[in-house]
C-alpha cells in the first residue's frame, strides 16, 4: 500500500484530479450561463459568471500576454521544484501543499493559453459554444480566466457617522474566483500554518545540484 501510494502519484492524482474539476466546472458555467449570469445557492453564496484577463480574484494590473507568459514559466518552476521536493523525500503534507499550488496555477492558463480559440463570446444575450464555426473570441495566449465563485458574506452599508466611506455600499467577500484560485489559495495557507518550518530545508534542497 505504501508502495501504491508514493509521494509522486500522490502529487500526480492531486493534479490530476484538481485540474479535472477545475476545467469540468468552468466549461459548465462557459457553456450553460450568460455572461453575469448569477445562480443563487443561498443569500451568501451566488454562481457567478465573469471572466477576467488579469490574476487571482479578479486582479487586473499588468498586460495579458505578459501575464500569461509569465504564468508559463512560473507553472514551469514550480513543476520543477515540485519534482525536487518529491526526490529528495520532503513530507507529504508539503509536496500535497506544492502540488495545490501548482495545479491552481496550470487551471488558470488552460484558460489563457485555449479558451479564446475554443469558445466564442460570452455576453449577456449569447451563451458561449465549444468549437464556434466563426472560430474563437480571441487568439491564443489570449484567453480569459473564468470565474464563477461569489461568497457575499456581509452585503451592507457603512454607518453614516464613518468618515470617508459613510453611507457606502459594503460587501465581505467581493471577489470572484473559480476552484483553480481555491487551489492556489489553500496550499498556500496550509504552507504557512502546517510547514513553515520546512521552507528553509525545501530551499536547501533546491540548491543541491542532484
Amino acid at each position: 500500500m505504501a508502495k501504491l501510494f508514493t509521494k509522486g502519484r500522490i502529487a500526480l492524482l492531486i493534479i490530476l484530479a484538481v485540474l479535472i474539476i477545475d476545467q469540468i466546472i468552468k466549461i459548465w458555467v462557459k457553456t450553460h450561463m450568460y455572461w453575469h449570469e448569477s445562480i443563487r445557492i443561498t443569500d451568501w453564496f451566488y454562481i457567478y459568471f465573469t471572466e477576467n484577463n488579469g490574476m487571482a480574484f479578479g486582479l487586473e494590473i499588468i498586460g495579458k500576454l505578459f501575464l500569461t507568459s509569465f504564468r508559463i514559466i512560473a507553472v514551469g518552476v514550480i513543476a520543477w521544484c515540485l519534482y525536487r521536493f518529491i526526490k529528495h523525500g520532503l513530507k507529504t503534507g508539503f509536496i500535497i501543499c506544492v502540488s495545490l499550488i501548482l495545479t491552481g496555477a496550470l487551471g488558470n492558463i488552460i484558460d489563457c493559453v485555449f479558451y479564446g480559440i475554443l469558445f466564442n463570446e460570452s455576453t449577456h444575450s449569447q451563451i458561449a459554444t465549444f468549437l464556434p464555426e466563426a472560430g474563437g473570441y480571441a487568439p491564443m495566449l489570449y484567453g480569459k480566466v473564468v470565474d464563477m465563485f461569489y461568497f457575499p458574506i456581509i452585503d451592507t452599508y457603512w454607518p453614516e457617522w464613518m468618515p470617508f466611506v459613510g453611507g457606502e455600499h459594503f460587501i465581505f467577500f467581493s471577489p470572484i474566483f473559480n476552484f483553480a484560485d481555491a487551489a492556489i489559495s489553500c496550499g498556500i495557507i496550509a504552507l504557512l500554518l502546517f510547514y513553515s518550518k520546512y521552507l528553509n530545508e525545501s530551499y536547501h534542497v533546491l540548491k543541491k545540484k542532484s
